[in-house]
């Protein structure tokens, strides 16, 4: 990237310090990558091993799920617009879709918690179960929890975006945070793909 174009690029990328950040950050997703590789392929190894417990078809929902998939993409999409309002120099534009991603969040975690406790009471699926159960229950899981660290993340932005405006900094970290959910979305689209669309087949 020319000198030029660091002074009216991005003002995510317009620091040396900025641009080093979004690089450590890229890497740190490739971690994450690899423990999410680490999840599927367990799960893959575990698929029918259901033990006496009820099979996936007889426990997944497609109402359930592509409403969860429909919010978190939905998340996604006001998550860049997000990103454009903040390139466009519109501090109110960022927080008003900031916060509408984190409310989106929000639900999506709602409707997963209300998930996995009727699958425990009414269904009687839990981790011990059987060993298909407990890495549905860990993959999903570790998922709702990035989630979870996600919303509290944008809300901890939301604050310092309020209070110091658009700067340097703080546009570097919701680009970071744009990255994470965006990253997230991915990971769903998997599970929602080889957990519920395949498990309601088996």
């Amino acid at each position: 990237m020319s000198e030029q174009n660091l002074k009216t690029g991005p003002l995510e990328y317009r620091t040396e310090h900025g641009r080093m950040n979004i690089t450590g950050f890229w890497i740190f997703l490739a971690a994450e990558v690899v423990l999410f590789s680490t999840l599927f392929a367990t799960y893959a190894v575990l698929i029918g091993r259901t033990a006496d417990g009820p099979v996936p078809s007889e426990i997944y929902e497609a109402k359930s799920a592509l409403l969860m998939t429909f919010i978190l993409l939905t998340s996604s999409f006001t998550c860049g617009i997000g990103i454009h309002e903040m390139r466009r120099g519109s501090k109110k534009g960022l927080i008003t879709w900031l916060i509408i991603t984190l409310i989106l969040g929000f639900s999506f975690l709602g409707l997963e918690v209300d998930e996995f406790i009727k699958y425990a009471t009414h269904e009687g699926v839990t981790l011990q179960t059987s060993a298909y159960w407990s890495s549905f229950f860990i993959l999903a899981g570790t998922h709702g929890l990035h989630v979870t660290f996600g919303t509290g993340w944008l809300i901890l932005l939301i604050i310092q975006v309020f209070q110091r405006g658009l700067t340097n900094v703080t546009s570097q970290k919701v680009f970071i945070v744009g990255l994470y959910w965006h990253f997230l979305d991915v990971v769903w689209i998997f599970i929602f793909t080889c957990v519920y669309l395949f498990g309601m087949v088996m």
